[in-house]
């Protein structure tokens, strides 16, 4: 049952589209997934891909599965092959329009789905903050970054008003994805239909505007921001865009391309109308295979050379590689990748820092870059993380297994396995994809699959 207060509003929205709008609760929702391009590329993933596939028109990597597949439960989703997404949800971020080399921010990140797609974009170069404000959701953001082998992240859990004061003008594009009244869920999520209210919906509102008022004082000048919200309330969408644009005379709406079935903010919905709020763009299920969402592509006036960025905090010097002598000898053994150079070490943690990272002194940081591993009684033990990141060839001894093995359901569940080779650390790779380590010795791969992640997986 929808809010009756909610279903008089958008009754007044719509109008004669009202019908088909409601019509569209009784259908069955469109689910997603996101190839992951910092595990190999969409050609071979298609070439491999157990499902039933057709293309999300905004996203290139993004594809509809039949309601028959359940990639959830396939290998592949464990070693980070994709990221099931829903399609409406990666419009923002592909508007972002991310690049490799960029400093980038994702304020309200939780949990990941627009950040892994803003890391596949960025191919590991350069820095990307991902940030949510909830601890408990910040652990969920930093696992998938972990699963989808992401390198450049430092994933933090800090308010928008902490990060404001350290970072000005210094990020080159900033993700709002902003908590919202989650009327565009409601389809997929009965829960935010039972706790809607307006009142939810104003207070929604002026915490979003707070929220974009942080990103706008971090946002370099000539810097894209996107604004998003998984709601249809104009009070959350076209009224807060307007107010932004009041308070921030030196930002614009850009002008971008439309897809099919995606409508125009609508002005007349404001209380005080800006033109400008046409430029934006709202996604309604019942116009095209996705769930209810609006984005808002915000530009920067100025260029680089107006007003200099800077970190307040300054950055990361990293330790030498002398005294980390364990994992120098694991690297020159064990792996061919490229892993040198800025290392961070918390504790007996040992990472490797993206660049321009930032230093996280009196910063709450669930992940200072790759998580490369542990040091333990003059010996290293590489992370999971490290596996899930590595390429093929970067690794020196590999374990082929298939996906449609019972080898890969053992290993996935904890079991050991038979093996020949040289003794040491192997990288476990599901049909060429990275997944985990096992440790060969006296033919027995002794299974270092994180025992959190351990599960019966359907092949």
């Amino acid at each position: 049952m929808l809010p009756q207060q909610f279903t008089e509003r958008m009754q007044k929205m719509l109008g004669q589209e009202y019908r088909a709008f409601e019509d569209s609760y009784q259908k069955e929702r469109y689910q997603a997934l996101r190839v992951n391009t910092l595990k190999g590329t969409k050609e071979d993933f298609l070439k491999k891909a157990p499902f039933s596939l057709e293309e999300v028109p905004w996203e290139e990597n993004g594809f509809y599965y039949g309601g028959e597949d359940a990639p959830g439960k396939h290998p592949y989703h464990e070693a980070g092959v994709y990221y099931i997404q829903e399609p409406s949800a990666m419009a923002p971020a592909a508007y972002l329009g991310a690049l490799p080399g960029e400093k980038i921010l994702d304020l309200c990140a939780a949990p990941g789905g627009k950040s892994t797609q803003i890391a596949a974009a960025m191919q590991g170069q350069g820095l990307l903050i991902s940030n949510e404000i909830h601890p408990a959701r910040a652990k969920i953001l930093s696992e998938n970054m972990e699963r989808m082998g992401v390198r450049n992240a430092v994933v933090t859990n800090e308010s928008p008003q902490t990060l404001s004061q350290l970072y000005s003008n210094y990020f080159d594009r900033i993700m709002v994805d902003a908590p919202c009244s989650g009327e565009g869920m409601f389809r997929k999520n009965e829960q935010a239909c039972e706790e809607w209210s307006m009142e939810n919906v104003r207070l929604c509102a002026k915490r979003q505007l707070e929220i974009l008022d942080c990103a706008a004082s971090m946002l370099r000048p000539g810097g894209r921001m996107v604004y998003s919200t998984c709601t249809f309330a104009p009070e959350e969408n076209e009224e807060t865009i307007g107010a932004f644009l009041r308070k921030h005379p030196k930002f614009d709406v850009s002008t971008v391309k439309r897809y099919d079935g995606m409508e125009a903010g609508v002005p007349e919905w404001m209380a005080q109308p800006e033109e400008k709020v046409a430029r934006t763009i709202r996604l309604f299920p019942h116009k095209l295979h996705g769930e209810g969402h609006f984005l808002a592509v915000l530009e920067k006036q100025g260029s680089l050379s107006e007003d200099a960025g800077y970190c307040a905090n300054g950055f990361e010097k990293g330790i030498s590689e002398k005294d980390v002598k364990e994992y120098t000898q694991f690297r020159e053994q064990y792996l061919n990748a490229d892993l040198t150079g800025r290392l961070f070490r918390f504790g007996e943690q040992l990472y490797q820092m993206p660049e321009f990272m930032p230093c996280v002194k009196g910063i709450r940081v669930l992940r200072p870059g790759l998580h490369l591993g542990t040091f333990k009684k003059n010996r290293f033990e590489p992370a999971h993380a490290l596996a899930l990141a590595l390429k093929p060839e970067e690794a020196v001894h590999t374990m082929e297994l298939s996906a449609e093995s019972a080898e890969i359901r053992a290993y996935l569940n904890g079991q050991t396995l038979q093996g020949e080779g040289e003794k040491g650390w192997y990288l476990i790779r599901v049909d060429g994809y990275g997944i985990g380590w096992g440790k060969l010795a006296g033919g027995v791969m002794k299974n270092h699959y994180p025992k959190g992640l351990r599960k019966n997986i359907v092949c």
